[in-house]
């Protein structure tokens, strides 16, 4: 790992391609974020799925995205970044709006399995681009890890917008809420069809033979792979063991969304500082090995108050410091991880290596919310799924590389 020695004071501009792109995952998270707090309480109550099949769903859904990363980043390294991104948008239009109009188990799981899939196209594409685009920044005298961050503020700043606006139509119905999901891809589909380059000055093709076996043989790599893939089954636990214990404490899901827009804009307003605080301070081992005791910490501040069974106002308070922990953990982990990655990846295949990072990531989420989902319908004590998931972030930091 290299570092380059740069005046905060005077950031370097962020080329009309980065902006771009950081302006692409705030689109993109406000058609996601629309519809996916909501989706474990329709799956449960509408649907009616039992408690192990809504983990199993919500992970298979998180697996077809983070787990199928790998192809859509080998396919942008392959065809570019461009036709891949458009294809994501329009398989994630026809899954919302599938998704809205299911009413079966079946049918749930090809929608959500479709959501993913595109996901795993256009993400990668997107997010490899802007990490080959932070390292040419920091090379003209900017700091990699701030484009890294201004792109999880512009991601943040959707998953804020998107919750209000889910919570606002699911007074409607769900199906509204999908259905306005899909409309915000639509646009998304348009001004991309209209502004995103065909090609991209430096960006190499290559072939897709070859890279997976070097990949596989990079130990350094997929130890970063599975420590990622920690911290992300703690993240996921937003979707699932969150809204079990908003729902414990005050009878209904409606603080779910003020929750998520207060970790949301805990990142807009503070991941800039945090960057540039621990980025002066703490190496990149250090930064995510404080990020993942923070998100320990905060299941074990809800496992430490369960035994109480506090309700209302009261019962809130330790899922809203749980999210408090969970976010400044992420605020350290999440730009840290995807700014190490062009260290360790192959000349020409950073898509390849960036979809890698949330496909063995994502594979660590389908084994793990299908575990979690039982847990919490174990009948175990209430404090164990948190103590359980407490362990795993904290664990996780022996597998960060040493070097």
């Amino acid at each position: 790992m290299t570092s380059t020695s740069v005046d905060l004071r005077k950031p370097v501009p962020l080329s009309p391609l980065l902006r771009l792109l950081i302006l692409t995952q705030l689109a993109f998270n406000i058609g996601f974020f629309a519809v996916l707090p909501f989706l474990s309480e329709h799956l449960g109550q509408a649907v009616g799925m039992a408690g192990w099949l809504v983990g199993f769903v919500l992970g298979l859904r998180t697996f077809s995205q983070q787990g199928l990363f790998v192809v859509g980043g080998a396919l942008a390294d392959r065809y570019g970044i461009r036709p891949v991104v458009l294809a994501g948008c329009v398989l994630r239009i026809a899954g919302f709006a599938w998704l809205g109009y299911a009413e079966r188990s079946g049918a749930v799981i090809g929608a959500v399995l479709l959501i993913g899939f595109a996901a795993a196209l256009f993400s990668p594409a997107v997010e490899s681009e802007v990490a080959r685009q932070a390292v040419i920044h920091e090379e003209a005298g900017g700091q990699r890890t701030r484009v890294l961050a201004l792109f999880t503020v512009a991601g943040q700043a959707g998953a804020f917008v998107g919750p209000l606006l889910g919570a606002v139509l699911l007074s409607v119905d769900f199906r509204t809420v999908c259905l306005a999901g899909a409309g915000v891809f639509v646009l998304v589909l348009a001004g991309h069809a209209w502004m995103l380059p065909q090609h991209i000055p430096g960006r190499q093709r290559v072939r897709l033979e070859g890279g997976l076996g070097v990949l596989i043989r990079n130990r350094r790599f997929l130890a970063l792979c599975c420590a990622y893939g920690a911290y992300l089954l703690a993240y996921n636990q937003l979707y699932l063991a969150l809204p079990d214990e908003v729902e414990r404490a005050t009878g209904s899901q409606s603080a779910l969304a003020w929750l998520f827009a207060l970790s949301s804009l805990l990142v807009v307003t503070a991941q800039l500082p945090v960057t540039r605080w621990v980025g002066s301070r703490l190496s990149l081992r250090r930064s995510m090995v404080a990020g993942l005791l923070l998100i320990g910490a905060g299941f074990a501040v809800v496992a430490v108050s369960r035994p109480a069974d506090w309700t209302g106002t009261a019962g809130l308070l330790p899922s809203a410091v749980f999210v408090v922990l969970l976010t400044f953990g992420q605020m350290l982990v999440a730009p840290v991880a995807r700014a190490w990655v062009p260290d360790l990846a192959e000349e020409g295949r950073l898509g390849l290596y960036t979809g890698a990072l949330s496909s063995v990531s994502g594979l660590i989420v389908l084994i793990g919310s299908s575990v979690t989902g039982s847990l919490l319908d174990s009948g175990l004590p209430a404090a164990v799924p948190w103590l359980v998931l407490a362990v795993v972030p904290v664990a996780a930091i022996g597998l960060l590389p040493r070097r």
